[in-house]
């Protein structure tokens, strides 16, 4: 083929039509490329954002054009955009896989493209060096995208657990009856049948199905109890159900029926007591005192609160109301709380009620955002026996002891525990967790009274209600930073051969205190740093807010546009964009009128899962959610009150009523639906509380079970995804979680973090699981309750127990 002109001048080689289409398709392709990315690229730069995309974009404009022209010289743009492309992503994010693939992904594949086309520019005697390069970039796509299903980001041990002697129990006499598995919430089980060896052996041994599908307002969040031969769950409307330990058969059940299931079903757990095992009963004055335990009926009690604010107290064997307690067995607790809308509700109970020795100890869940006169955040204490009232700690007004003075209600809008406390039955002190004053977003008036104990780790007498010492672990909350997860009561080496009675709190921040729980007072660093002072009309902010430097934070990251992420250039362009134009300057940006940031958001860091603690070790093992949110406060003088889309967190509008805003929630995501940060979006951790230090940590979970746009994933890719439910540890180095976004229950080594098993269920978990040996049988069962993870469609209504083969 002649490929010279007349003066001896490169000419453009013969192709034929359908190639002449095929380059000009691709360089219409690669020249609209280019205007988006351009015209993307200019907004960044006026919003101070990266020149990047400006110059890749006026590069794909430039080759576009030459290949529209049949241009040889457009393979070499091509070919340097790759090479600058890559030298820009090594600059700005260095080699890490996941932020490289957006940036450096469709450059490959447009550069095997063009390796592919070049003949058809330059002549058949190019052929092989196209090849040769098209072959590169084939190998270089193929080994990204194998690598897309192994674990990136990935800290790997380097020491051995340093053991401590904790003796197991494996003969069927020890008890799961606590949420936490004890009163010190560590859910560590001292038990060593199924171990690293075997763990893999495990299987199915029955499953049982409750009836209720935890669907719209509903989430199954359960963590059962188990009491000698029986094991009790929960629903999310508060149904209780008894299941034979070693079977799954049905023994009884009993349904409360709470006069509202519509707006946010939850039952985490429920609680038990036992009159005749109470040693060193409360004597509290003016409390009846109980009878000698009744050899038949409500010898053995579970103790369940309900969707609609009862208490109610049950015969673990018989499954009927106890008589006896409160009024027929049933205790009203909007009794003191004044107005109380339980049409929607305003005021509910979603997490276990806390039975230390003779008493009930419970907080309350108030329906978030809705107004400055929300029912009170007041904590109770109930006499076991009788259901009287024994003592309730006002956050408001210290000098109500207990029931509210005639006429008077318990303080209006305080903080609130909505999640689970734990107690140390030596030292005399239960352990609040406490949520942010409503209504959340703007504080402007909040008395100083009660923002004392917002978003704070409260120890209070058992015996009286009275405070013993508050710690907080954010000033003046206007970012729904509740103290989510139950406190974990650990004792630390004191670094003299002693040890040190510690509490270590996580938080949806990311930062883990570790306090002294006699005193409240740090036992690893905490210092005071200097936040932006910025705040809404009407609010202020605290100057200062704590940082727990001695103990390792996860997740607390400040973001930078750097961090943005996308599955292709233009949505992690999309998302720089945006992140530009949001009010964003670290963690404590106030809201205001310009959508605003909220990073690691409310939802995470750490939620209401919490830890698990192996005390054989000290190892606590931990999951988080990085799932920033987009925030606005949106003068209330604007908009319709009427018409507002108000719900509960992400895409909805909180009222804030006596306040001069309502305030607009939604999740910062790129334009196709995935979050606009760097993954991964959740991790398991290991931290050593003696030493202080991360041991490591992995992404959780894949997005196989991931439904975007209605479209499931289905690829087993391990991006480290948002988890909801905490862990259970066992003495025999293993630590199971379910409450991934797929669908799978797993067993990891505590050592290292590898995972050893994994058994896929039905639907997704959101709940924590645990374990137990059967009195009966012997053998010890993981259990679980899968009624679907967040975010996923799939619903279902299951309990599924796995143990070790039946040995002949």
């Amino acid at each position: 083929m002649d490929t010279s002109t007349k003066n001896g001048a490169a000419a453009i080689p013969a192709v034929s039509r359908g190639k002449r289409i095929a380059l000009a398709v691709f360089g219409v392709f690669l020249g609209l490329s280019g205007l988006a990315l351009a015209a993307g690229g200019i907004e960044l730069i006026s919003l101070g954002g990266s020149w990047y995309y400006l110059l890749a974009g006026l590069g794909l404009i430039l080759a576009g054009v030459l290949y529209w022209r049949r241009k040889p010289l457009a393979s070499g743009v091509v070919a340097a955009l790759v090479l600058a492309t890559l030298l820009w992503a090594v600059w700005e994010i260095g080699f890490a896989f996941w932020p490289m693939v957006p940036r450096l992904a469709p450059f490959l594949v447009i550069g095997l493209a063009a390796a592919l086309l070049h003949p058809w520019l330059a002549g058949r005697g190019h052929g092989g060096q196209s090849r040769g390069f098209a072959a590169l970039f084939a190998v270089v796509l193929v080994a990204g995208f194998a690598s897309m299903f192994r674990p990136h980001g990935v800290l790997e041990a380097t020491a051995q657990p340093q053991h401590d002697t904790v003796t197991p129990v494996n003969d069927g006499s020890a008890n799961w009856a606590h949420y936490g598995h004890g009163p010190k919430g560590t859910r560590f089980a001292p038990y060593t049948q199924i171990d690293q060896q075997n763990v893999g052996q495990l299987q199915v041994a029955w499953s049982y199905r409750t009836g209720e599908l935890a669907e719209g307002a509903s989430e199954s969040q359960n963590t059962p109890l188990q009491i000698g031969d029986t094991l009790y769950t929960c629903t999310p409307t508060s149904k209780v159900i008894a299941l034979d330990a070693d079977t799954g058969k049905e023994r009884w059940t009993f349904d409360p029926k709470p006069a509202n299931t519509k707006t946010w079903n939850r039952c985490r757990g429920v609680g038990y007591y036992e009159p005749a095992k109470v040693t060193k009963p409360f004597r509290v004055e003016g409390m009846q005192a109980a009878g000698a335990p009744a050899a038949g009926a409500c010898a053995r009690r579970i103790v369940q609160v309900t969707m609609d604010a009862r208490l109610i107290e049950i015969d673990a064997q018989t499954g009927k109301q106890c008589e006896g307690f409160g009024d027929k067995g049933s205790v009203d607790l909007t009794v003191g709380l004044g107005k109380v809308k339980m049409n929607v509700p305003y005021y509910a109970y979603t997490s276990a009620p806390t039975v230390a020795r003779n008493l009930i100890i419970l907080g309350g869940w108030v329906f978030d955002g809705r107004s400055t006169d929300e029912p009170s955040g007041v904590v109770r204490a109930y006499s076991a026996d009788t259901g009287e009232l024994v003592w309730a700690w006002d956050l408001g007004n210290p000098a109500i002891t207990k029931l509210p003075p005639e006429g008077q209600t318990y303080t209006r809008s305080t903080p609130n525990m909505w999640s689970t406390p734990a107690f140390d039955d030596e030292l005399g002190l239960v352990y609040l967790p406490t949520g942010n004053e409503q209504p959340d977003f703007w504080g402007g008036k909040r008395p100083p009274l009660t923002e004392k104990y917002a978003s704070a780790i409260v120890a209070l007498d058992m015996a009286t209600g009275r405070e013993r010492w508050t710690y907080q672990t954010v000033h003046h909350d206007i970012w729904d930073y509740d103290v989510a997860a139950q406190p974990a009561l650990y004792d630390v080496p004191d670094g003299k051969g002693g040890k040190i009675p510690a509490l270590v709190q996580l938080t949806k921040r990311g930062q883990i205190f570790m306090l002294d729980r006699r005193t409240g007072k740090p036992i690893a660093e905490v210092i005071e740093k200097a936040v932006p002072q910025e705040h809404a009309a009407g609010d202020w902010v605290a100057k200062t807010q704590p940082y727990s430097t001695g103990m390792p934070a996860l997740g607390a990251e400040t973001l930078t546009e750097r961090d943005m992420w996308g599955a292709t250039f233009f949505d992690q362009l999309a998302c720089r964009i945006s992140f530009r134009k949001l009010n964003y300057k670290g963690e404590f940006t106030a809201p205001s009128t310009q959508e605003t940031l909220i990073y690691p958001g409310y939802y995470g860091g750490f939620n209401w899962g919490g830890a698990a603690v192996d005390e054989s070790n000290g190892y606590m093992f931990v999951n988080d959610i990085r799932m920033p949110q987009v925030v606005r406060l949106v003068p209330r003088e604007t908009v319709d009150v009427a018409k507002l889309t108000s719900g509960h967190g992400v895409g909805s509008t909180y009222p804030m009523d006596g306040t001069p805003f309502v305030i607009d929630h939604k999740a910062f995501n790129s334009p196709l639906g995935i979050p606009c940060q760097s993954p991964p979006w959740g991790v398991f951790a290991a931290i050593d509380l003696k030493t202080r230090t991360k041991v490591w940590e992995r992404p959780a979970g894949t997005v196989r079970d991931a439904v975007i746009h209605g479209v499931r994933a289905r690829l087993p890719i391990p991006l480290g995804m948002p988890t909801l439910g905490g862990g259970v540890s066992t003495a025999s180095g293993l630590v199971f979680y379910a409450g991934t976004q797929d669908y799978y229950l797993r067993a990891m080594d505590i050592a290292t973090g590898r995972e050893v098993w994994k058994a896929r269920m039905p639907v997704g978990s959101q709940g924590t699981p645990m374990t137990y040996v059967s009195p009966a049988s012997g053998r010890q069962y993981v259990v679980v309750v899968a009624g679907g993870a967040r975010q996923s469609p799939d619903r279902g209504d299951y309990v599924i127990a796995y143990a070790l083969p039946k040995t002949q």
